[in-house]
């Protein structure tokens, strides 16, 4: 899988953190992984001084300080930000955090798999599909 823009892992869960990074490395993925571990940091990485045009958002929902869906709504307030992919990745299997997740703009909903070998699997398929298969809005393009 190519280089391009970072990834931006907003996730407070070592261990989830880990697994992820270890999938990626596992699955090729050569893109920069970022990680925020609550939303005040993924907001500092999308609107402060630290910065970054990701490549797509991988956001957990349940963060200290500033909870993932309040990170989804500011991200689609902003004109700048609006049209980055967001894929929620989270351990919920509340309908209302499903819904809630579509109706602030997630591009993707994604179950965290409890199974080690299925975990690896999904993050495989998902860093293939946002990283090579997905086309990006010519916008996100132009401001590389």
């Amino acid at each position: 899988m190519g280089i391009n823009k970072p990834i931006l892992l907003v996730e407070d869960n070592p261990d989830d953190v880990e697994l992820t990074l270890r999938a990626f490395k596992k699955s090729n993925v050569a893109n920069n992984v970022i990680v925020a571990r609550d939303g005040e940091e993924a907001l500092e990485y999308l609107f402060g001084e630290k910065r970054i045009v990701p490549s797509v958002v991988l956001l957990d929902l349940k963060l200290p300080k500033i909870d993932g869906l309040e990170v989804l709504r500011r991200i689609r307030a902003d004109e700048m930000t609006k049209l980055y992919p967001v894929v929620i990745l989270t351990s919920s299997k509340e309908d209302k955090d499903l819904l809630a997740g579509y109706k602030n703009g997630a591009n993707s909903y994604i179950r965290k798999p409890v199974d080690f070998d299925r975990f690896m699997h999904a993050m495989h398929n998902l860093g293939m599909y946002w990283l090579v298969l997905n086309e990006p809005p010519p916008c996100q393009k132009i401001k590389e």
